[in-house]
């Protein structure tokens, strides 16, 4: 029972071996100051170098019981854990401080005294010169983060671009940009009109793009109509062509023509399947389908009139003078007697 309590416990110390080493790389140096004239102020009024932490992850983690080093010798793989722990400045138990929530930040004065607080380290830093700079796990023997910071003037530092957790992402910082406590980059709320005004104030902008709207929603409008306007007018045309009179006839002669010589067909077909039809038969058929046809053409009538001119008369103007009157009599010779009213009875 014992050695199965033991064979537990330390597949539990192993399991949870990962699972330490994943939040421990979750801590990442974020921003450090070597010359500290005009910057943080520590609770006793002193200006010391310092250095950020920050917890780069969404999960709560406690950096307590954590090593910072600025001796550079600690990377001696040979050097014992006593040795190391020496060369070290641990971060203090006891204060809540230290226990840091997602992306939260914590500062530690350096060069300072660890008896005036927990957040007091004594690890040196020396102005004007290149500092190197390590955090350490609590048994000071895995290294979690390490930065090298050049040599930088007063009240510069040496920070971590946008807190993105890239060791290689880092830039000098001018005395004005220095953000001890706070993300390295902060975001400025702006609205869009707000932006707006600001890149156009004289609204030349405002126009250009207001007259190009218009204009393309003229030239959509445009385009739209047109097109239809085409497949319109063809359809006009489609549906003259289809009603056109003189393809009517030729279309129901083919319908009838069509019909007869399938009718005739399965009549023959029948016929012949059942060997029952002669020669007689085979030729009425055929005299049927021939009279079926005449007769189908003759009652499809093309629906056009056609007036073939003829010569009548009846615009004679001669005839039309002369017709209804007497010919005339022939007048007498000269000298001979006419015969007067009373002669004539």
């Amino acid at each position: 029972m014992k050695r199965i309590t033991i064979l537990s416990g330390l597949l539990l110390v192993f399991a949870a071996l990962p699972v330490m080493a994943q939040m421990d790389a979750s801590i990442k140096l974020n921003e450090v100051m070597t010359d500290n004239e005009n910057s943080l102020i520590d609770e006793y009024g002193a200006r010391n170098a310092w250095v950020e932490i920050a917890n780069i992850s969404h999960s709560t983690y406690n950096v307590r019981g954590m090593y910072v080093t600025t001796d550079r010798s600690v990377l001696d793989k040979k050097m014992s854990v006593p040795e190391r722990i020496s060369r070290m400045s641990k971060i203090p138990n006891g204060d809540a401080r230290t226990n840091l929530s997602g992306q939260q930040l914590i500062v530690f004065q350096l060069g300072s005294q660890p008896a005036q607080g927990s957040l007091h380290l004594s690890a040196q830093v020396r102005t004007g010169e290149p500092t190197w700079i390590a955090l350490y796990n609590g048994n000071a023997t895995q290294l979690i983060d390490s930065v090298t910071v050049p040599a930088l003037a007063a009240d510069q530092s040496f920070a971590r671009v946008a807190d993105n957790g890239n060791a290689r992402d880092w830039e000098v910082k001018s005395a004005d940009r220095v953000t001890p406590g706070i993300q390295n980059q902060t975001v400025v709320s702006e609205s869009k009109v707000e932006k707006f005004k600001r890149e156009d104030p004289h609204g030349f902008g405002m126009a250009l793009m207001a007259m190009s709207i218009v204009f393309g929603c003229l030239a959509l409008l445009w385009l739209t109509f047109t097109l239809f306007g085409m497949l319109m007018r063809h359809a006009e045309t489609a549906r003259k062509v289809a009603n056109h009179q003189p393809i009517k006839p030729i279309t129901k002669t083919v319908e009838k023509t069509m019909e007869v010589g399938h009718k005739t067909g399965v009549i023959l077909k029948e016929g012949f399947d059942t060997k029952g039809i002669d020669r007689e038969v085979y030729m009425a058929v055929i005299g049927l389908a021939l009279r079926q046809y005449e007769d189908d053409i003759h009652d499809v009538e093309s629906g056009v009139i056609t007036i073939k001119p003829k010569d009548t008369g009846w615009d004679d103007e001669y005839s039309q003078m002369t017709h209804l009157h007497e010919p005339l009599l022939p007048l007498p010779p000269i000298g001979a007697h006419i015969p007067t009213g009373p002669e004539l009875k």
